[in-house]
């Protein structure tokens, strides 16, 4: 094995008392290796536990790998909650970390990665042994690999299809990785038969969470902005149409039982776009959250403990289209939530496109992309003409590359492309960047509600709740979750 090593950020006694008990509330957090039998676990692996001796910790599945341990087949690391995301320090890792996780490296090369984030190859590579213990390649190997015998388990795809969904760029290197992580062939790895479902059209898929997460908190705010056509919310769960390599298809998340996980019931053509929409859906309901992390940054806090001790399982909600979520938000500006959805709904009627993935009448509707609303005539379904300019403006901006939802762009870069374009102002630009890109720090410091929330009694100026919201740091947008939550 490698002597590449990792360290891992969790006190190493934590990691020895969380692994003898199995503690749940460190599942994703930490990796045990044991250096007898080559194996990387979860610390929840039901597993007899090994010498404290042989055990190694990492803070990443990737890091194992790197170091040279294999995947442990009982506990299924892949099952695990979280990802490499919540262990990034720098913006720029964290960029570079969702490009892998939409697929990055499985089409480019490190040399596009590292010129998409804006640094040389070597800058980058060292970076991720920083922070992570891991290259940005192995980063990438352990995702395929792991994503592989998740679909190999879960779902019934033919082995062709599930090395092209991985990311593989051919079967003879998707069966070599599966042999070299667990000696034995797909075929072999996989369960005599795939879990049977109800939904046998759909390609299911668990999405793990670390508790707590509260799931009909996040259902709510989505149910009261949701796009009537495009998005529904059920009781069980939360389903959109989409649109992802020009091919229309739809999904729906629902509470996996009594697992901690949500199910996602994918109906889409393209099977090698797969890991892209479960990481797309991943950030949109703030899976990869820590709870355990936010907890300890707002504890203390005179504001924000009290909420976070009512509210431990408040997530950020994300948005499924980043041009969809900043026309929902020009949409909302100086109106209430309910008119901002009514004016949407139009919008998506008159310019959307027909579904025509076989999807259910309350997703039958694909939301307008730039394209289609850069001359649309928008002041027909009742938009004032300063509302319908600015959202042409920024249609158009879009299209000409000006404005661009990459998840690897710094927050500041972001703010300021969308603040250039008239009628959009600092508070709908960082709310844009709180949802569109689940950005953690963006802050809507001018909202009136969060104001008044935190002056408790009297109304901040905005330069005031800058200065309060700096103790805050990097988590503001969880506090903004929270303050409109209280008020």
């Amino acid at each position: 094995m490698s002597e590449t090593l990792a360290t891992c950020r969790i006190d190493p006694r934590a990691c020895e008392r969380a692994r003898r008990t199995r503690d749940a509330r460190f599942d994703g957090l930490f990796f045990t290796a044991v250096t007898s039998t080559g194996i990387y676990c979860r610390p929840v692996c039901p597993a007899p536990a090994p010498k404290a001796a042989n055990v190694r910790y990492f803070d990443s599945a990737a890091a194992a790998a790197a170091a040279g341990f294999r995947p442990c087949l009982r506990c299924r690391p892949e099952a695990a909650p979280g990802s490499p995301l919540h262990r990034a320090r720098s913006e720029l890792v964290t960029g570079a970390l969702r490009l892998i996780e939409l697929g990055a490296l499985d089409r480019g090369s490190l040399a596009d990665l590292a010129r998409r984030v804006g640094v040389g190859e070597r800058h980058l590579r060292r970076l991720f042994a920083q922070e992570l213990g891991a290259s940005p390649l192995e980063v990438a190997a352990t995702r395929r690999l792991l994503f592989a015998k998740q679909l190999l388990l879960e779902t019934h795809l033919p082995i062709t299809q599930v090395a092209q969904a991985a990311g593989y760029a051919s079967l003879r290197r998707f069966n070599a990785a599966v042999a070299a992580a667990w000696g034995r062939a797909p075929r072999e790895l996989r369960r005599s038969a795939a879990p049977t479902r109800a939904d046998t059209a759909a390609i299911v898929l668990s999405l793990p969470w670390r508790a707590p997460f509260d799931f009909a908190q996040m259902l709510a705010f989505h149910a009261r902005r949701v796009i009537p056509g495009v998005e529904a919310v059920t009781t069980q769960g939360y389903r959109r149409s989409i649109v992802v390599d020009g091919e229309p298809g739809w999904f729906e998340v629902r509470m996996l039982g009594r697992e901690p996980a949500l199910a996602l019931h994918l109906h889409h053509p393209r099977t090698q776009a797969l890991g892209t929409i479960a990481a797309r859906v991943r950030r949109m309901f703030d899976l990869d959250a820590d709870p355990r992390e936010l907890r300890t940054a707002f504890a203390g806090d005179g504001l924000l403990g009290p909420l976070i001790k009512r509210w431990p399982g408040q997530r950020l909600p994300g948005a499924w289209d980043g041009f969809e979520l900043a026309v929902r938000a020009v949409l909302g500006q100086q109106v209430s939530v309910a008119a901002a959805r009514t004016l949407a709904a139009r919008v998506a009627s008159a310019y959307g496109q027909p579904n025509s993935a076989g999807a259910p009448a309350d997703v039958a509707v694909l939301f307008p992309n730039a394209t289609q609303l850069a001359q649309a005539p928008l002041e027909a379904q009742g938009l004032t003409r300063a509302r319908a300019a600015t959202i042409r403006t920024l249609a158009q901006a879009v299209v000409e590359g000006r404005v661009a939802f990459r998840p690897e762009q710094t927050i500041g870069d972001f703010v300021d492309s969308l603040i250039a374009l008239p009628g959009i102002g600092a508070w709908t630009a960082h709310y844009i960047a709180m949802r569109a890109l689940s950005q953690p720090d963006a802050f809507p410091a001018a909202d009136l509600i969060l104001r008044r929330v935190a002056g408790a009694g009297l109304t901040l100026t905005t330069r005031e709740l800058e200065t309060l919201s700096e103790r805050w740091r990097p988590w503001r947008a969880y506090a903004v979750m929270l303050l409109w939550r209280a008020s």
